[in-house]
């Protein structure tokens, strides 16, 4: 007989999970913050997004749409989907926990590569399964490394494509073989977080391979295109995954201004291109500044680079440096980088105040 726990007790794995750290949010006192730590646009929001919360504040007595109906049909609008083959969620967080907790359980695996995001292992435990984390080579995701690592457990593989924090990316070519590979039984989870941002040609944020697949979800956000705050994210997939999402999803996990800013979001693609082409430019510039024997830049698909030092300490140098003078990037400890910082693309000034300060590390700087 064995002895009744003394208080309630967390379910198998719960308390494995390593909680999700954000990057720092301090500066020295009297020192004017600039937050280059997590990704969010320097450019603010959508005109017209902002101008929608002014007017969803005037209905906030009320419950939003429980399916964010509205939200769904602009992006249909936009990307050319059918709206109810749409989940939206409280951020792509949100989607992505639902998904966890509907294809897995105890003993059941999920696939992931090495430096991919960190939310990954979370969501994988808290549904008391293991997540694998398979090597990637030279800080990009390795598609034969991760067939590999598919044993008759595994429910779900999860790829950022490009990831997080590595701004390394796939080419469509390379995702499409990746699926290929998979059982049918496998959920293949295309995290497209960055997908505004690419600007590669033979990339794709996975459309129509969810289109020609039955085992396929893409995840997007608005958490970078301007819109952080309100914690909007949403889902693309075939209908028997949506029909169990739905399931279990809250009715109302979307907030009425989340559900307006999206929509006008979405819809305002001049500000899209605008963000874009703002972070193309400097995205360029900041990797061929930082770029040098001493810091090395893997190029970037996403709206941040990383920047790999020579060592730990060195890295740890470097971060106060910029904290110092008011510049907070992000550290990269939890992912397993430690001789790394994840620097969000910014306003020019921002940029060249980077440069600046990181040419005593190594940084070659820039010519204009």
């Amino acid at each position: 007989m064995t002895d009744t726990p003394k208080r309630p007790v967390p379910q198998p794995g719960i308390l494995k999970i390593a909680p999700y750290v954000p990057g720092r949010s301090d500066t020295p006192a009297g020192v004017k913050l600039v937050k280059l730590s997590a990704n969010e646009s320097p450019l603010g929001a959508s005109p017209r997004a902002i101008e929608a919360v002014r007017e969803a504040a005037g209905r906030i007595e009320i419950y939003p749409d429980g399916s964010s109906r509205e939200l769904r049909v602009a992006l249909g609008e936009v990307h050319g989907l059918a709206p109810e083959r749409i989940v939206c969620g409280f951020g792509s967080d949100d989607i992505l926990h639902l998904l966890a907790q509907v294809y897995l359980g105890e003993g059941d695996e999920a696939v992931m590569s090495q430096y991919g995001f960190n939310v990954y292992p979370i969501i994988t435990r808290g549904a008391s399964a293991e997540i694998i984390m398979v090597p990637e080579t030279d800080y990009r995701a390795d598609v034969d490394a991760l067939l590999a690592a598919v044993t008759p457990r595994t429910r779900i593989l999860f790829l950022a494509n490009p990831n997080n924090p590595t701004g390394t990316y796939l080419p469509i070519a390379e995702v499409e073989r990746l699926q290929r590979g998979l059982r049918p039984d496998i959920l293949f989870v295309l995290d497209s977080a960055y997908a505004e941002y690419v600007t590669a040609e033979d990339y794709s944020e996975g459309i129509d391979l969810v289109n020609a697949s039955d085992n396929v979800v893409m995840v997007r956000t608005f958490s970078k295109m301007g819109i952080a705050g309100e914690r909007v994210g949403w889902m693309y997939g075939p209908d028997h995954v949506v029909d169990a999402v739905n399931r279990i999803r809250g009715p109302f996990n979307v907030s009425l201004s989340g559900q307006a800013a999206a929509a006008a979001a979405a819809r305002d693609v001049a500000f899209t291109a605008k963000l874009r082409d703002h972070n193309a430019r400097w995205r360029s510039w900041l990797t061929a500044a930082l770029q040098s024997n001493a810091i090395r830049v893997p190029p970037s698909q996403g709206n941040f680079v990383l920047a790999l030092f020579e060592d730990v300490a060195t890295a740890k140098a470097a971060f106060a440096a910029l904290r110092d003078k008011g510049l907070l990037v992000r550290e990269m400890h939890g992912y397993g980088i430690p001789d790394a910082l994840r620097i969000s693309i910014g306003l020019e000034e921002h940029m060249r105040a980077v440069v600046e300060i990181l040419k005593a590390f190594g940084a070659p700087g820039a010519s204009n």
